[in-house]
């Protein structure tokens, strides 16, 4: 069993930063890739962005490229997403998952959230 702990979520306003964690613990952990996602108040959940453990190859959503970076510490078992430029319609509740083997393209571990706040 994996578990996904996220932290670093709060409050900022426009144009600042913020930087998510997304710590892995559990059984040895072996991911294939791992990607944030995030919801807003009254929309679906969306894609942010993910990476491949193995090879550090990412991939973005339109709306956060250039802005966002995602990463992560194989020795930490940790990913993380920096967020640059903030906007308010990037407040949303951002979720890590990891898909653990190519094979099965599904996400199959999810952690709890945190909220991130960006006011006007």
């Amino acid at each position: 069993q994996v578990q996904l702990i996220e932290s670093g979520g709060g409050l900022v306003q426009a144009g600042g930063s913020l930087r998510l964690s997304c710590a892995a613990s559990g059984q040895t952990f072996n991911a294939y890739t791992m990607a944030w996602f995030r919801q807003a108040p009254g929309k679906e959940r969306e894609f942010v962005a993910r990476i491949v453990w193995s090879d550090g190859m990412t991939n973005y959503a339109g709306p956060v490229k250039g802005r966002f970076t995602i990463s992560r510490d194989n020795a930490k078992n940790t990913v993380y997403l920096q967020m640059n430029r903030l906007k308010p319609d990037d407040t949303a509740v951002y979720s890590c998952a990891a898909q653990m083997t190519v094979a099965r393209p599904q996400y199959d571990y999810w952690g709890q959230g945190t909220q991130v706040t960006v006011s006007s």
